[in-house]
Order: structure tokens, then sequence, then C-alpha cells
């Protein structure tokens, strides 16, 4: 007899029920619902229309540049959302409540990071557009935005999965803020807005060893043709590793949480 069965969980029918609770919440929380979709093309149209004519990369318009770096920054800023959903859950009780029904316990946090799947592809989606009528250009056929989605996708996961970890963690809904403006600026520090070899010597090792010049330069290579490299593997690696400790990390705090 299977687990799910044994319990009485019925695990595919939980995580979509969470996952609908969670964004019904989303729509009727006006004020995140504007952020997550205004933060992204204010942003494309900030660093493009206001910064765009100062800027010289020496191979692109500064508007394809810049693009992946920032749709990268807002699909960070958009998981990074997650923290604050699970904090609330935690203190308002809600988790407490759900763990006396006949229901996958861990349901609760993959409904919160499917859910920021789901709105911050549909965010990004938005920016795309807004940067195709500012002038954005790519080069990428239907496999390579396949591609390009995919590895957002993945990027949004491994993020949203840490993101539910510091939810778990952090003990104010105000606090909850801090990780969105860490996943917010780290994009700033790394190839992102300008090349490495522009930032200060001392700052260019941790630009180039950091996790978001690999998957910045996955979604350039797919978007505007430039070399791909280990780029598409390290940018895998870095999401993989991130989801497998946030999974493991997530466990060990929830069942400490049970106690």
């Amino acid at each position: 007899m299977s687990q799910a069965t044994a319990t009485g969980y019925r695990p595919v029918s939980d995580v979509l029920v969470m996952t609908g609770r969670s964004m019904r919440r989303s729509l009727r929380q006006v004020d995140n619902l504007l952020a997550g979709v205004f933060v992204p093309v204010m942003m494309m149209l900030l660093l493009t229309t206001v910064f765009g004519g100062a800027m010289n990369t020496g191979t692109f318009d500064y508007v394809d540049y810049v693009v992946p770096g920032v749709l990268l920054m807002c699909a960070g800023f958009g998981a990074a959302q997650v923290t604050m959903s699970v904090t609330y859950d935690v203190q308002q009780g809600i988790v407490s409540r759900f763990r006396t029904m006949n229901v996958l316990p861990s349901a609760v946090l993959i409904g919160h990071v499917v859910s920021a799947l789901v709105r911050n592809m549909a965010s990004l989606a938005l920016a795309t557009g807004v940067a195709v009528l500012i002038g954005f250009r790519p080069a990428a056929g239907l496999l390579d935005w396949l591609a390009t989605a995919g590895i957002l996708m993945f990027f949004i996961l491994a993020l949203s999965g840490m993101s539910a970890l510091f939810g778990l963690l952090i003990k104010s809904v105000d606090a909850a803020y801090v990780p969105s403006f860490f996943f917010l600026f780290l994009p700033y520090v790394s190839s992102g807005f300008v090349p490495v070899e522009t930032l200060p010597g001392w700052l260019q090792p941790i630009a180039e060893h950091q996790p978001m010049t690999p998957l910045i330069e996955t979604v350039r290579s797919f978007l505007l043709g430039t070399p791909l490299g280990n780029n598409a593997w390290t940018a895998i690696a870095w999401c993989a590793g991130i989801l497998l400790f946030s999974a493991i990390a997530t466990s060990l705090v929830w069942r400490r949480l049970k106690r």
C-alpha cells in the first residue's frame, strides 16, 4: 500500500487545492499583485529609457544587452514574495490548522511555490512584451524561447524554494521583506547591466562566480545568440544546488516546527 493511500493523503489534489488557495489570495492582495506586475515593467523602463543613453556595452544596443539581466532580477524579486506568504501562514496559525486536517503537510509550501511560478512567468511575459515595445529585438527562434522559459522557470522554482525556507525561519511578517531586496539587487553585481570586465578589479571575481552571471549569460545567449560556453550547465548546477539545499533544509525546519 502506498504512503498516500495509507495516510489518506491525495498528493496531487492537495497540491492543486493549496496552489489555488495561494493564487486566490494573491489576487485579493492587490498591493502585492500590482508590485509583481509593475516592478518588472518599471525596472525595464528605468534601465532602458533613463540610463540606456549613457551606457555602451560595445556590442549590442543597451536595451538588448540589459533585458536578460532585468528578467532575472524581476524573477528573483517575485520569487522572494514566497517568504512573506509562508511567514504570514505560520504566524497566523494557518499551517497549524492544516496539520490537523487530512492534507499532505508539504502541500502548503508546494502550493506557495507553484503559485509563485505561475505569477512570475506571467509577469516576465509582460516585461518581455514591454521590452519589445521599447526596442528589444531578440534573435531567438522557438526553441530558444522555450529554452529561455525553461531556465527562468528552474530559477524561479529554486529561489521560491529558498524563499519558503526563509518564510519558516523568519519570525515577523515585516522582516519577511528583507530577502526580496537581496534578490532584487544581487544582479547588479553580475554581468546583468554592465560587462564584468568594467567592474572594479576586486569585484570581478565575485561577479564571475555568483549564480546570477551564468544565468544571465545563458538567457542572453538564447535570446541574442552570444557564445554559450559552459554557462548553461553552470546555471543549471546552481539552480539544482539551491533547490536541493532548500528542499533538505526546509524538511528539517518543518519537522522542528512540528514539535
